[in-house]
Parts: C-alpha cells; sequence; structure tokens
C-alpha cells in the first residue's frame, strides 16, 4: 500500500491508495479565468427538496440534471426540506449525466457551498465532487468529510510538488452529529480556503494553477465515489451551489446569513432502514455445530431458522446486534441441512434472507474435499467467477490463505469487495482465513470471523486431517508463542493428513518480492520469517503448506533439509491467484519449484482415507496442475 503525506499542517490529510471497481465516464473542461467578487453567479445550483425532484430526477436550477439511484427521502427543517442519504449503495447517490455536466465544471477559481448534515462520520465521506484518488492517478476536487472534520481535497497542474496528487484541506471545527452546516470551498488558483459556517477556518497553498481533472469520473452528489470507492453519505444535503469564481469572505458570510436559523436547529441523527451490509455466510462448521453470521445497519435481532428441510421449523436466537452471530449446536453429523435467518429492529423493521443450505462436518473416515482461494483483495470480478466455479464442485469449506480485501481497516473493502465476491460459497460452506498483510490486523476481520481465541491462530479438524493456521505477520520465530504453540499442536497430532496455512510463503521464485531477480542473481526465494517454521514441518510431517501473498501460483517439489526429496517431505503451494494483480515468476528455475504459472485459478483438493488428490483450474475453468499423494 502507497501512502504518501504532504502536511505540514493540521489543514491537510494523507490518503491511502486502493485497488478496485472502475467506473469510467468522460468529463472534458472549458477554460476560464480568475476572477473574484463579492457575489458570483453559480454554474450549477440544486435544491435537494421535493418540489424539485420528480420520477427520481432533480431538477436544477442551473446547471446539469440529475437521477437519483433510489426513490429520496426527504426530512422537514425550519425552513423548508432536505434529501436523506441513505448511507449504502444504491440509495439516495445523485450521478450526473457527463454528456450534461461537463460545461459545468469550473477550471480554475472555482466555490462550491452546500447546506449538508453528517449523520455518520467517514474517513472518506464526500457531499458533491469529482474525483479520481488513487495514489498516482489523483485528479479533480470533492467537498466533504472526515470522521470529524469538513475537508476539500483538490488536485491542480501546478500542486507544491509538481506530481498532480491531492491534497486534502481540513476545517478546524470538529462537527457534530445531525447537525445542519454551511460548508464552503474557495480557490482563487493559489489559495485554498474552507469556510464553516460563515467563517473561514483554514487555508493553504499547495494547490495551484488549473484544475488537474480526471478523463473518466462521475460527477456525484450525495458520495465520495471514484473508479474503485463507493462511500455513501449519511446525511442531509439540502443545497449545493457550484461556481467558476473564488467567492469573498464577505459574500460567504452574507450566503450563511441568509439561512443561519439552520444551523441553530437541535441536531438530529436520522436512522437509516433497516438494510442488510452482508449477507448470511458460515463459519467454524463442526460435526456437531455451525454458526451462521450476518450484518444489518441497524441493530436487531438475531434469528436463525434452520431443519433437514426447507421450512426451516426449528429456530434459536442470539443477542440484539448489527454484527449476527448465532451458533447452531446439537446438530447430526455429516448431515445436509437448511437455513434462513430474520432480523427484527425495534420499530418493527424486518430482514428475511432466502433459505440456503449447509453440511456439517463430516465422519472421520469420510471422504471429503476443499477449495482453496488466496489474494481475493480487490476484486470481486475475478475471485467471484472462482467463488462459483469451486462452488460448483461442491467442496465442504474454503481455505482462504489471507489478503481477503485490499485494505483491512476499510469497511466498504469488506462490504463491496469481499463478501460480494465470495458468493455462493460462503453462504453453503464454512470458510477458514489467516490473516494477510493487507488485512492490517483489523478490527474488521476479527469482527466478521468466528474462530476460537486469539482468531489470528488456530487449529481445526476435518474428516481425518488436521489444519494449522498461523498469522505470519506477527512474530513466529524460535520461542514466539506462535511457534511453542505450533510445535506443541504439531507434536500431539495423530491426524492421518497435516496441513499448515499462512500468508507468506517460505519458498517462491517470484521475481522481485525477495530480490530483484532481473537486475541480479541476490534473493532469498521466499520469506525468511516464515522459513523458520519449515524445521517444525519436516520433523512432524506436514504433507502441504498453503500460502498467499505472491500473487501467482507455485507447487513445490517436496523439501527437506533444504533440498527437494522424492518423499518425507512437505509441498508447498501458493494459491495467490484469487484476484490480485498478477505477479510474474524469476527469469530462472529454482531447485524447488515443480509448477508455476502466472494467472488467477483456485484449487480443489480431494481426500479418501490415504489417497489425497489436488487439481488447479483457470479462471477459464481449465485444469492445469494435478497432484496425487497415496499415504
Amino acid at each position: 500500500m502507497v501512502l504518501k503525506v504532504r502536511a505540514t499542517s493540521q489543514l491537510l490529510v494523507a490518503k491511502s491508495v486502493v485497488i478496485g471497481v472502475v467506473i469510467a465516464v468522460s468529463i472534458a473542461v472549458p477554460s476560464l479565468a480568475v476572477v473574484a467578487h463579492e457575489g458570483p453567479d453559480p454554474l450549477s445550483h440544486w435544491y435537494l427538496q421535493n418540489e424539485y425532484i420528480k420520477d427520481n430526477v432533480l431538477s436544477a436550477r442551473l446547471g446539469p440534471d440529475g437521477k437519483f439511484q433510489a426513490e429520496p427521502k426527504f426530512v422537514m427543517d425550519a425552513t423548508g426540506e432536505a434529501v436523506l442519504f441513505s448511507g449504502r449503495a444504491p440509495h439516495c447517490v445523485l450521478a450526473m449525466d457527463h454528456n450534461k455536466a461537463k460545461e459545468y465544471l469550473p477550471t480554475r477559481a472555482m466555490t462550491v457551498a452546500a447546506w449538508v448534515s453528517v449523520d455518520t462520520a467517514k474517513q472518506w465521506g464526500g457531499i458533491i465532487g469529482v474525483v479520481q484518488d488513487n495514489g498516482g492517478v489523483e485528479k479533480g476536487w470533492v467537498l466533504g468529510y472526515d470522521n470529524q472534520y469538513f475537508t476539500f481535497g483538490l488536485s491542480t497542474t501546478g500542486s507544491d510538488d509538481g506530481d498532480g496528487l491531492m491534497t486534502y484541506f481540513r476545517s478546524t471545527t470538529k462537527f457534530e452529529l445531525g447537525k445542519l452546516y454551511h460548508v464552503v470551498a474557495v480557490y482563487d488558483g493559489k489559495t485554498t480556503e474552507i469556510y464553516v459556517n460563515g467563517k473561514k477556518e483554514s487555508s493553504g497553498t499547495q494547490q495551484s494553477g488549473d484544475i488537474f481533472y480526471p478523463t473518466k469520473t462521475p460527477y456525484v452528489i450525495g458520495a465520495y465515489t471514484d473508479s474503485d470507492e463507493l462511500n455513501v453519505h449519511h446525511g442531509r444535503i439540502r443545497e449545493v451551489k457550484v461556481y467558476d469564481l473564488a467567492a469573498k469572505a464577505e459574500w460567504v458570510a452574507e450566503a450563511f446569513a441568509h439561512h443561519k436559523q439552520l444551523a441553530a436547529e437541535p441536531a438530529v441523527v436520522q436512522a437509516q432502514p433497516l438494510e442488510v451490509l452482508v449477507d448470511p455466510y458460515l463459519q467454524w462448521a463442526t460435526k456437531t455445530s455451525m454458526t451462521v453470521m450476518w450484518e444489518t445497519n441497524e441493530t436487531s435481532t438475531s434469528v436463525v431458522y434452520y431443519g433437514e428441510t426447507s421450512a426451516c421449523k426449528q429456530s434459536i436466537s442470539g443477542v440484539d446486534t448489527k454484527i449476527h452471530e448465532v451458533k447452531i449446536p446439537n446438530l447430526k453429523t455429516q448431515t445436509q441441512y437448511f437455513y434462513r435467518v430474520e432480523s427484527v429492529t425495534a420499530a418493527e423493521e424486518k430482514y428475511e434472507s432466502d433459505v440456503s443450505t449447509f453440511q456439517t462436518a463430516v465422519h472421520d473416515d469420510s471422504p471429503f474435499a476443499f477449495a482453496v482461494i488466496s489474494d481475493t483483495q480487490g476484486n470481486p470480478a475475478v475471485s467471484s467467477v472462482l467463488a462459483k466455479m469451486a462452488w460448483a464442485q461442491r467442496p465442504n469449506f474454503l481455505l482462504h490463505p489471507g489478503d481477503l480485501v485490499s485494505t483491512g481497516k476499510n469497511k466498504d473493502h469488506w462490504l463491496n469487495h469481499f463478501f460480494p465476491g465470495m458468493r455462493p460459497l460462503i453462504d453453503r460452506v464454512a470458510f477458514f482465513p489467516v490473516l494477510g498483510n493487507h488485512e492490517q490486523n483489523a478490527d474488521h476481520y476479527y469482527n466478521y470471523v468466528s474462530l476460537p481465541e486469539p482468531e489470528y491462530y488456530y487449529t481445526f479438524k476435518y474428516g481425518n486431517a488436521q489444519f494449522f493456521m498461523v498469522d505470519t505477520n506477527q512474530n513466529v520465530g524460535v520461542g514466539s508463542k506462535q511457534y511453542e504453540w505450533l510445535k506443541g499442536e504439531l507434536e500431539k497430532s495423530t491426524a492421518p493428513w497435516k496441513f499448515v496455512c499462512h500468508h507468506h510463503p517460505p519458498y517462491s521464485s517470484d521475481e522481485n518480492d525477495y530480490g530483484d531477480l532481473w537486475k541480479s542473481n541476490k534473493s532469498s526465494r521466499g520469506d525468511m520469517r516464515a522459513r523458520v517454521l519449515v524445521p517444525l514441518y519436516e520433523d512432524h510431517g506436514v504433507d502441504i503448506v498453503w500460502n498467499g501473498h505472491i500473487h501467482s501460483y507455485e507447487r513445490t517439489w517436496r523439501i527437506r533439509r533444504g533440498k527437494a526429496v522424492e518423499q518425507d517431505g512437505p509441498f508447498y503451494m501458493i494459491t495467490g491467484g484469487g484476484g490480485g494483480g498478477l505477479e510474474t515468476p524469476s527469469p530462472v528455475r529454482p531447485f524447488f519449484q515443480n509448477n508455476v504459472r502466472h494467472g488467477h485459478h483456485y484449487v480443489m483438493v480431494s481426500i479418501n482415507g490415504g489417497t489425497l488428490e489436488m487439481k488447479t483450474f483457470t479462471l477459464a475453468g481449465r485444469m492445469f496442475d494435478y497432484l496425487k499423494i497415496a499415504k
């Protein structure tokens, strides 16, 4: 992940780069001169009120019309009303038609003003903007907010470092949730200013020159959105104006004074309509239990209906919460069940899921199969194809060696990338993950999984196999907590098949992660921290070590004491082709390499007693690797 900080005072904030889905819309802009005067006339002006909206189309007083993606809801205030944005896609996201909007975008000087309330703080909140913010591609502008302050992001052709990256200017007043504010950002070609309720709060000269616009991006009210992010506003937006002139402080104060009674109204946080954020999925499958999880945007009841028929006549309840976690106990081993979930708020709004199925874990002597998909990251377009193909082969569960998302601390990456990208697989089978480096050890990971404490390492048994799940982002050196735990668990294990799963690979032929092999022949050929664990695997009969991190496929020969052997050594498997940007192997073949492939893929493993078969498939469904092991 790239993080660029240009801030030298509290006026600026830095932004990290994420990867995701592309929105492609073109914008062209005219050239205008820099002028400042007492009362600029707007390029665009929108009242977000009922009389201006018909059939979900917002008629602009000036500028382009827009269309809501869901029927808008209105909230009354002292002098009228405002649209309440729900905070979730696609509710009330207003995207301008670009063919109409392009002539209404300022090119150098500008003023943007809005009456707005924030009901849910977000790291990247958006009121109005046309922005692309992805590391080396940071263009446009956006009036928005973070977790505490109003912000204005701007990229120009003459920024202080000359690279076109955005600067995020920040107000000094912390906003109060549910309270209406008049927020204004002004740029005159040299200086950027932010005003809140008529008073200038910050200014800076880090950006200068013409506004540096993206070539493809939407012009949006009610969201911070670009090619890979969609953070929908939760709160009211009453009025928005955009000018191609820089307003003076006197005009900003006068504009606020016209409706200052709005700022005096008491704060009212508007509840969001009940909505499911994460559909039901399965966790921690055992012979006699299954855990069902889902998430709603409001606190509500947690009820799972289940049974051996689709009628789901039995039920079990959990606590009232938003992230629901209900364990169904006392089930029959190796048995198909049906289930659905229900959540009801205190206001009696109800969510009911469709009926789905699961099977409890099999008997110790029964054949079983599992899928392996790693490094799904921010690419549901790929991971969803792999998940569908894996589900078509009916695995008993999914093993995920880490990097479930691109940015673990970004909740939207979980909501919009990982969970949608794993359907319908995780509706039907439990997934067993380990932490990757992209999870950032974030709370979201721990909130969304149900695993034995401490959750970053654990072991589980399935059929005649035992799996040992390790977090190689944390200390795994000799004498460390995880090392001693793993050593003890391996020593006492009597399972015929032993598998270890952690994110970082002890052996890898990657071209540049462990030394740039296109510039020299020096490389560690794998993660040296993880390689400390290799003697444990060799001494305790581990069969396969599953890894990710490198976005390619690689299967080694059996390895023992640093040499390829024909027996009595583990195989090492890199299965990092679940969606992340693909990587390439080095120009020469190392001793341990058996099969390597550049491409997205998934793995299916089937076990029957002492026989293991492994098949690996491309994104197109073609099998390109096969391994059979006989005990």
